[in-house]
């Protein structure tokens, strides 16, 4: 109930700054405009969302037969949290990452990335999983997909106002300098909604993840990983379209890394202190919960690796690579 009332009050802001954004540029017309043009885009934001930040992000789908390990890792994990199984997908980036989305626990999809299949081991993998299992069980997935959507539609509009904007015909109320201040405002009022919107989400399902997967460790040493190669390795995909990267469970941008205002995600420091804090309070430390399964028991044995969907088999005796996804 509470994500309803928190999707509808986005949409009506989001809604709002649409038609703030359209007054600037053209006046009672222009406002008119981007009024009919956020119902649109709000329409198109809640039924297409999740297959467009799929597309954007250049993530294809993988089945049972093409990652059986991963497939079953995530059905238990599933039923851990009492979901239905998700539709998996791959982000092709050396960037380890992941992210959910979905607009309800039924349309749920979880996409990893190559590069966290190859650099994480069999728990942390597991961890994150259940992370964005998490997002979804507590229906954030939409709220964060339509933010992203409109949040990107936002800035789109508010650049329109310096080719069609300033002029003395357009029933501007503050000229050519409005115009300036919108484009720049817009999408930094878009931005801090996603920022918010996405903090507050990112705590909660950490704690929720740690008792999906049974070890709030596991979760501490992922987040550890892939923020330490996120400073390192670029994610194109999430470079060319910034307004998502609120999706991914950290940061996949360059910058950004303070526990600020302008921070797309919480300081993963304070995540991790939070996760540590749960185990020695005895909220899992790498033991399975009463009535869950062990999402990791089909792992390969000691030696054994896994590789990423639709990657080559590693050469016999290559161990560039620390994790056994391969």
């Amino acid at each position: 109930m509470m994500n309803a009332l928190r999707t509808t009050i986005l949409l009506a802001g989001m809604t709002a700054l649409f038609m703030g954004v359209g007054y600037l540029v053209g006046g009672t017309g222009g406002m008119t405009i981007a009024f009919i043009f956020a119902l649109g885009t709000n329409a198109f934001a809640y039924w297409n969302s999740d297959k467009m930040v799929l597309s954007m992000q250049g993530a294809r789908e993988i089945d049972p037969r093409s990652a059986p390990d991963l497939y079953r890792m995530t059905e238990r994990l599933a039923a851990n949290a009492g979901l239905p199984m998700p539709r998996l997908y791959l982000i092709e980036t050396d960037q380890p990452n992941a992210f959910a989305t979905g607009r309800s626990p039924d349309k749920g999809v979880v996409a990893v990335s190559a590069g966290l299949l190859r650099s994480l081991d069999n728990g942390e993998v597991a961890a994150v999983i259940a992370h964005e299992l998490a997002h979804i069980k507590n229906r954030d997935t939409l709220t964060m997909t339509v933010t992203a959507t409109l949040a990107g539609a936002i800035s789109m509009l508010a650049q329109f106002g310096m080719f069609f904007g300033g002029s003395r015909e357009n029933n501007n109320p503050l000229g050519f300098v409005g115009v300036i201040a919108m484009v720049i405002l817009a999408p930094i009022a878009a931005m801090l909604v996603q920022m918010a919107v996405s903090r507050t989400h990112e705590y909660e399902a950490d704690k929720d993840g740690a008792e999906i997967c049974g070890d709030p460790q596991a979760l501490a040493s992922a987040l550890r990983k892939i923020s330490a190669a996120g400073q390192r390795v670029v994610n194109m995909p999430a470079e060319r379209a910034p307004a998502m990267a609120h999706l991914y469970i950290s940061n996949p941008l360059s910058g950004a890394r303070m526990d600020n205002l302008f921070s797309t995600h919480p300081n993963v420091e304070n995540r991790i202190a939070a996760l540590m804090s749960m185990r020695v309070s005895g909220g899992g430390g790498g033991q399975t919960p009463r009535g869950r399964v062990n999402p990791i028991e089909a792992t390969p044995r000691p030696g054994q690796s896994w590789r990423a969907p639709g990657t080559r088999p590693r050469p016999q005796g290559d161990d560039s690579s620390p994790g056994p996804w391969g």
